[in-house]
């Protein structure tokens, strides 16, 4: 295997047994779709080359540490020992025959003296890199700070021209001054600092360097307004405006064919264009993989209304969890009217409350509880009783419910290119639909629910100790039947990677076999092409593993079709193995699966419940999906590969000034965030980010880990204004409690929770109009911009838990309302945070 496929190899043995299958090409796009097209080329090239036959013989007398013997396999003699032959047996078992595959696994085996002494140079090589001290500068961590949506559609083409000109001001002071680009109705100048200029000054312009070339009026100026200034070392620039006042159609049409016959030579400033790009590129890694809910809130008079949820693969399982026994979605429960109001009394940028949330079921019905922290507090002899409980049940959960104001006008979002350049790009750029807008005129707020439950303090909740004959008390807090929430419907932003056809809810017993293991459990949902099943045992399989399903139940409605043996492939495993995604395999002589179910979901159409993957108002999914890409309020990370580093490469957020975005710009410049205590601390380098990264694939479900914060402004070097340990580096409650009391004495406690999941392959057709506007004028920068975009490996959301973590380790309001202060000065001699671990 050449150096360049060696990072590939998992997925080379991953691929493996799909090489002589008809669907060996689709497996392959699957399975590789997040490396770029010419390294999968060269991939499915290596799997060819490994599949194709050999008649080499192997001979290890002397090459390996093991007893060789005379081995037969169809009639050629080969010398192996019993390493080798296990090797060659397995591999034949997956190629089928005698192949070159074969013949390097059995001559590369880890008895092998060649390999093993290329594992012992390898080993001394790291060693000794180990013993060099590599110094990591803290603004190693930094990266561009980006705001998604935050792009302008440029009204007609700029073309870079630099001519001089001259400037004569309300007062017709004169100065000379150079273009930077030009476009018909604006200008970009940039001027001598001598003069202060005024946005919103009128100037006229006579354009000098142009009039030595072309029968230009050399009496008569074109007036400007300033639109903005932009001051840069030595100069400042001027973007300006055209006035409409007094026409001047001649120069009009001599700026239109100027720029017409010159902006291939001058190139078209594609500034806008780019960033539109990048800005596209980094929202799309981010809303496929999101765990929060967005909730989006009418508001008619001093009603507040849930009416539609935003649904990705990463949060859909959320949104099941509030699915009852007949699958209506009841997650209006938690987003009552009295919690919206409350939270939208509370200062804007700090609209937050924690909520409690588990559920009961009996007689086969699903009840919900949930309760905030005010409302416990309101009944202080049932608090500990519900955290105890509720903490004990499968179903416990801890939502952090944020709130922020939005637009419906938020929902357009233009390309950044002119209606001019072509009929595509002018559909593109048509505005949404009037039908579309009424059903979005009265969205005023989004309600973001964040799953922040974990282990450590799903622990710390259940030392409650609780009195089961009190039970019954806690009806209080649980939501009634008779009083169903408003409806909210789902729906979910069409991007590349969804699946190709509808999901219907439909819960089945199935029994599925793997070799001479049987595992039962119920379909969760259905399609023609596969299936997802829940099962009463874990599963430990890789994917890609052939499996075959029997339906007893959907059996006795057909005796058409046979439903047993049907065979499937396992496409992917939940975290905890309960949960996996099958797809049907198809072959010439078995179908029966993909027909019975064309033929069940025809049949029953109107009674299956669907994911709202159809729109019920074409183009609402999009539509909800811009409005909150410009209204995030986490903040989101994404990261590079580099090397076997996971680095910094952006950061985005369109929330104000808080205690995250403070932190993260520490020691950062404008545009920009530092990354810092995601990754090391004073003493220890952080390995979750790393570990985690190169354990989890693209459609994994996102890891979550809690850290603990010490941030100290006021000093100046990094590692000691910042000391982060993630929750699990404590081994006792009392070592976390002491961290944030120091923390809090003289500095700020902050608490985050840092969800993690690798991306897939970036998504170039929703920017794929601009790309091509690129490719056209500089194709260097278009190449330049996919690689970069390529160059993603992973996302990360952070979200600021630090008040349910102080309420969690009982602080007073008082503490948790003053630690929202971001501190200045330190009040006490900093105490060892390192002797506290040690404690």
């Amino acid at each position: 295997m050449s150096q360049d496929l060696e990072e590939y190899k998992d997925i080379i043995e991953e691929l493996k047994p799909m090489i002589n299958e008809p669907e060996f090409n689709q497996v392959l796009s699957q399975v590789a779709s997040s490396i770029p097209k010419q390294k999968r080329f060269l991939l499915k090239m290596e799997l060819k080359r490994l599949a194709r036959p050999c008649t080499r013989l192997i001979d290890l007398r002397g090459l390996v540490n093991g007893k060789c013997r005379l081995y037969e396999h169809e009639n050629k003699q080969h010398f192996l020992d019993d390493v080798a032959i296990e090797t060659f047996e397995r591999q034949l078992r997956i190629f089928g025959e005698y192949t070159i595959g074969v013949y390097e696994a059995s001559t590369n085996t880890d008895n092998n003296y060649r390999v093993i002494h290329k594992k012992e140079q390898l080993a001394a090589q790291k060693k000794k890199n180990l013993k060099k001290p590599v110094e990591v500068k803290p603004e190693s961590f930094i990266a561009p700070l980006i705001k998604f949506g935050n792009f302008s559609q440029r009204e007609e083409e700029r073309m870079n021209y630099s001519v001089n000109i001259e400037i004569f001001t309300a007062l017709n002071k004169s100065l000379q001054a150079n273009t930077i680009d030009i476009s018909v109705n604006g200008l970009k100048v940039k001027a001598s600092k001598e003069h202060l200029f005024k946005v919103g000054e009128r100037l006229t312009i006579q354009f000098r360097g142009l009039e030595k070339e072309y029968s230009l009026n050399k009496r008569q100026g074109i007036l400007y307004s300033i639109g903005s200034i932009e001051q840069i070392k030595d100069a400042q620039r001027l973007n300006l405006q055209r006035i409409d006042e007094n026409p001047n159609l001649p120069f009009d049409k001599f700026l239109k064919q100027f720029i017409h016959g010159n902006k291939r030579r001058y190139k078209v400033n594609l500034e806008n264009t780019i960033n539109a790009i990048q800005n596209k590129a980094y929202e799309q890694y981010y809303i496929p993989n999101f765990t929060s809910i967005p909730v989006f809130i009418d508001k008619v008079g001093d009603s507040f209304t849930p009416r539609y949820a935003l649904a990705n693969d990463s949060n859909r399982e959320e949104i099941q969890y509030w699915a009852n026994e007949i699958q209506d979605l009841k997650i209006g429960y938690i987003l009552t009217e009295e919690r919206i109001k409350q939270a939208l009394a509370l200062p804007i940028g700090n609209q937050e409350l924690f909520v409690f949330v588990f559920n009961h079921i009996k007689n086969e019905k699903v009840y919900f509880y949930s309760a905030t922290h005010d409302e416990l507090d309101q009944k202080p002899q049932l608090k500990k009783l519900f955290l105890g409980y509720g903490s004990r049940k499968a179903s416990w959960r801890v939502y952090k419910l944020q709130l922020t104001k939005m637009a419906p006008e938020q929902s357009y979002r233009p390309l950044s290119i002119s209606n001019s350049i072509n009929e595509s790009v002018k559909r593109q750029n048509q505005k949404p639909s009037p039908r579309l807008m009424s059903r979005l005129k009265n969205l005023t707020y989004i309600a973001v629910l964040t799953n922040i439950t974990d282990e450590l303090s799903t622990e710390h909740y259940q030392q409650h100790k609780i009195s089961r004959d009190q039970l019954p008390q806690l009806k209080v807090f649980g939501h009634p039947r008779n009083k169903p929430p408003a409806i909210v419907t789902v729906y979910r932003f069409k991007y590349f990677n969804q699946r190709r056809e509808t999901r219907f809810l439909l819960r089945t017993a199935v029994k599925l076999n793997v070799g001479d293991f049987v595992f039962e459990g119920h379909t969760e949902d259905i399609s023609t092409k596969g299936l997802k099943v829940e099962l009463t045992k874990i599963f430990i399989r890789d994917n890609l593993t052939k499996v075959s399903l029997s339906f007893p139940q959907l059996q006795t409605v057909t005796s058409k079709y046979d439903l047993s043996d049907l065979p499937y492939i396992v496409k992917q495993t939940s975290k905890d193995g309960y949960v996996i995604h099958l797809q049907n395999f198809v072959t010439e002589e078995n179908n029966t699966a993909r027909r019975f179910f064309e033929a069940l979901i025809k049949a029953n159409r109107s009674k299956l419940k669907a994911y709202r993957d159809e729109e019920e108002v074409p183009g609402i999914g999009e539509a909800l999906r811009n409005i909150y890409s410009q209204n995030v309020l986490n903040f989101a990370i994404f990261l590079r590969k580099d090397d076997l580093e996971f680095v910094p490469d952006a950061g985005a957020t369109w929330a104000k000034s808080n205690r995250i975005s403070s932190l993260l710009k520490f020691q950062a410049g404008d545009n920009e965030c530092n990354l810092y205590p995601l990754f090391r601390n004073a003493k220890i380098r952080h390995d979750f980010i790393p570990h985690t990264l190169a354990n989890i694939k693209p459609n994994s479900k996102p890891v979550v880990k809690e850290l603990f914060i010490a941030f100290d402004p006021s000093k100046k070097d990094i590692g000691e204004a910042i000391l982060s340990y993630y929750s699990t580096q404590f081994t006792k409650q009392e070592q976390r409690r002491q961290f944030i009391s120091t923390a809090l004495q003289h500095g700020q406690f902050i608490a985050i929770k840092l969800f993690l999941a690798r991306t897939g392959r970036p998504d170039f057709e929703t920017m794929q109009s601009e790309l091509n506007y690129v490719s056209i004028y500089a194709m260097h920068k278009a190449k330049g911009l996919e690689e970069q975009l390529w160059s993603v490996s992973a996302i990360g959301d952070i979200v600021d838990v630090t008040d349910e973590v102080l309420k969690r380790f009982n602080f007073d309001n008082k503490v948790i309302e003053n630690n929202h202060k971001i501190p200045k000065t330190h009040k006490i001699k900093q105490i060892g945070i390192e002797q506290i671990l040690k404690a």
